[in-house]
């Protein structure tokens, strides 16, 4: 069926080019406000009501009397999701819908560099062309609020500047294939608990400060095409039909002329759907949609029964135009744009980048007595310890679940680079989640074992005592409960009895490495009894090369954590306040309310305010080489209200390797007339020297750096008055600092 209407959808385009009785959509020389309009204007309105809604699992219809195809989306944003049934999630059981793994977003935001998100963005949209989808349904950059949100692993960390500065490289690079990145989830997804029924309760100031700043860099900056809404409430609205979110900020204040697409089940009121900014709907389980109907789809709320309230006169159609006016402005950048490139999958190049990004992003905690890199002259033996050693992390997770060509394991990489010159020993340590399924897509791996953990642990230890280095590799996975969509963590501890099995582990062997898996931050007992600690992520197709390679000194780590590893729960501010996971009410609405008492002091800003020390600090991540940073030295001490200083700083290699340091611009506001953080991140930069070389790295600052969201005014405000720069290594190791002065004030609306 769909090759048939692909097929007609052709002939009628051709059709097009040769007479004006139809739109003429090969015509390049109009401009797509031109096509739009010309299309829009032959449409009937039944017509335009089959744009609004889903017609399968992952398609909207197009309108084949004028040529418009229909509309395919895909699953991201770390790979493309393989093909299911045309009205079911099974498995359509194609053989050649496998796909690159990508590392996950947080392994990406973890490289802090631009050039790796667009290299992530360009090759992730080259597949899903090839595969003739027209939006990805990615990147999300929600704001990593608590350790304990399940879906932590498909998001850029706390800090917005660190995500916005990641996310449009990404959005870029994929639409230059001309698919649609469709950023998600807009917006205050910040838990999976309670994700259909909490109503976020943010102030303004946290809104437009730390939550939002990501997506409108998308959009303003990065020209996205698509936004999806979230699950979740605000102001009592859900995000998917959200008057404040979709028509005031989204399309009133960023001017956002895109789609916007409802995350699968997340439209809930027709009429708010048609007032509040949806414009695309899919997923809703509405009448008959459970039970298999034929017209399942035409239930949908932007289906039927928006239809019916047009021909009996109770809305107009105001609203329709303008949500099919964006849909075909979608159809124009994507499958009626006859310039976009083919695509490829599976290629030798996404595979190199995939390890690449991996390889950056791997970030370097601890080092002591430099037990890393692994020295294969001096070691003979290395034991390799741990679950995820083997398990595969590609299936799993919730939507961001692949059909992987394949997925090289830690212990696979660690053999392939390791085994030539020393004897790799494996040992299991523990059980944990032995499932590898999730939507028909088997891993084929068998990790059922029967035995007690005491004789596992006994294994463990026997095979440490033996070894030079000792490799463990551990920590969550994807599993209900973990990293994982539609469920939290429990706690921030390890699961299956880790630390157990770690704490034994250090007893018997001085050189143990810890590599730990994981989209989330967790608790470390042992940490000061473990020389060496690696953060490796959910690290794709080639997540065993990329280890392999950082063991051995072949890269040297580079990668900075995008987010705070607290020392415990009890510091992170959302738990502080005993707001997390929210209070149900008693109205028997079954919504759950949420209160951000912490505002704005989210991440690294709570710890600085309440002077807390985290267990590894934001921007944290050590290397193979050393550098020494110089005193930093800025243009003038003195910022006009238009104009812009400049702060140099020379950073020097001074070990004997090369190596890349991220270079990290906070700012300070010393007096204010609101509360603001003790610093925040503005500005970084990622430099490559080599050894014995001095890099300069300089920094421009403007008064929209200073500005703070003033939301009695709901406008942005940057305060005459006297400013530090801090020029650091991470958050909590600042190398320098220079003060200057703000000389007059200056506003800007909410939007701009």
């Amino acid at each position: 069926m769909k090759k048939l209407l692909l097929s007609v959808a052709l002939m009628a385009a051709c059709f097009a080019a040769a007479t004006s009785s139809v739109p003429v959509y090969l015509d390049e020389q109009r401009s797509i406000e031109e096509r739009v309009e010309d299309a829009l204007s032959r449409m009937t309105t039944e017509e335009k009501i089959a744009m609004l809604h889903a017609q399968s699992k992952f398609s909207s219809a197009g309108v084949a009397r004028l040529g418009i195809p229909e509309i395919w989306t895909t699953d991201g944003p770390h790979g493309i999701r393989p093909e299911v049934l045309w009205d079911k999630w099974k498995q359509a059981g194609w053989t050649n819908d496998s796909c690159v793994a990508f590392p996950a977003l947080t392994c990406l935001a973890a490289t802090w560099n631009p050039d790796m998100a667009l290299l992530y963005g360009k090759s992730i949209g080259e597949e899903a062309r090839y595969r003739k989808k027209d939006i990805l349904l990615g990147p999300g950059v929600n704001i990593y609020r608590t350790p304990l949100n399940g879906r932590n692993f498909e998001y850029m960390g706390e800090d917005p500047c660190l995500a916005s500065r990641i996310v449009v490289p990404y959005v870029k690079g994929v639409q230059s294939n001309g698919v649609a990145a469709c950023v998600k989830h807009y917006a205050l997804n910040n838990q999976e608990i309670n994700r259909h029924t909490t109503n976020a309760i943010v102030d303004d100031r946290a809104l437009y400060e730390i939550y939002l700043p990501a997506f409108k860099a998308a959009v303003r900056d990065g020209g996205a095409w698509a936004i999806m809404g979230s699950y979740n409430l605000y102001k009592d609205q859900h995000a998917c039909h959200n008057r404040y979110l979709l028509n005031d900020i989204l399309k009133g204040e960023w001017g956002f002329d895109g789609v916007v697409v409802s995350d699968w089940g997340g439209a809930h009121d027709t009429d708010q759907a048609i007032a509040n900014g949806l414009d695309m709907e899919f997923g809703t389980w509405t009448d008959g949609l459970s039970s298999g109907t034929g017209n399942a789809y035409d239930n949908y709320h932007l289906a039927m029964p928006y239809l019916r309230l047009i021909k009996e006169g109770k809305v107009g159609t105001k609203e329709l135009d303008d949500k099919v006016r964006r849909i075909l402005r979608l159809a124009f950048r994507t499958n009626m744009n006859t310039r976009r490139p083919f695509g490829s999958l599976c290629s030798p190049e996404h595979i190199a980048a995939a390890r690449r990004i991996g390889e950056e992003g791997i970030v370097l905690l601890k080092n002591d007595r430099n037990l890393l890199p692994i020295d294969t002259d001096r070691v003979k033996r290395i034991a390799v310890i741990g679950e995820n050693a083997l398990k595969m992390m590609t299936v799993g997770g919730g939507s961001s679940s692949l059909k992987a060509k394949y997925e090289l394991s830690p212990l696979e990489g660690i053999r392939k680079r390791f085994g030539d010159k020393s004897e790799i020993v494996y040992a299991r340590g523990y059980v944990g989640d032995t499932s590898g399924e999730y939507n028909g897509v088997v891993t084929g791996q068998n990790l059922n074992d029967g035995r007690t953990p005491d004789e596992l642990l006994a294994e463990a230890v026997e095979a440490a005592g033996k070894a030079d280095v000792v490799v463990f590799v551990g920590g969550l996975n994807k599993a209900a409960h973990q990293d994982c969509e539609d469920s939290d963590r429990a706690g921030l501890e390890l699961p299956y009895g880790q630390d157990r099995v770690i704490a034994a582990l250090a007893r018997t062997n001085k050189n143990l490495v810890v590599v730990n898996i994981s989209g989330n931050a967790v608790a470390m007992p042992w940490v000061r009894e473990v020389p060496a600690i690696i953060q490796a992520w959910y690290l794709g197709t080639e997540c065993g090369n990329a280890l392999a390679s950082v063991l051995s000194g072949d890269v040297n780590p580079s990668g900075k954590l995008p987010m705070t590893f607290p020392a415990a729960l009890s510091d992170v501010g959302a738990h502080s306040a005993g707001d997390y996971p929210g209070t149900p009410r008693n109205d028997g609405s079954g919504i759950t309310d949420c209160k951000y008492s912490e505002g704005i002091f989210v991440g690294y800003r709570w710890t600085d305010r309440n002077d807390l020390k985290p267990l590894f600090p934001f921007g944290h991540g050590l290397s193979y080489t050393t550098f020494r940073y110089g005193k930093p030295a800025v243009s003038s001490d003195r910022l006009t209200a238009d104009g812009t200083i400049t702060i140099r700083v020379p950073v020097s290699n001074t070990g004997d390797r090369t190596g890349a340091e991220v270079v990290q611009l906070y700012l300070k506001d010393v007096e204010s007339s609101l509360p603001r953080p003790v610093k925040e991140l503005k500005d970084f930069r990622k430099v490559t020297i080599e050894p014995g070389r001095t890099a300069e790295v300089e920094f421009e600052i403007t008064p929209d750096q200073l500005m703070f969201f003033d939301d009695g005014k709901h406008e942005w405000v940057a305060e005459a008055g006297e400013f530090v720069a801090l020029i650091g290594s991470s958050s909590s190791d600042i190398k320098g600092t220079v003060k200057f002065k703000l000389l007059s004030g200056t506003s800007k609306p909410a939007g701009r």
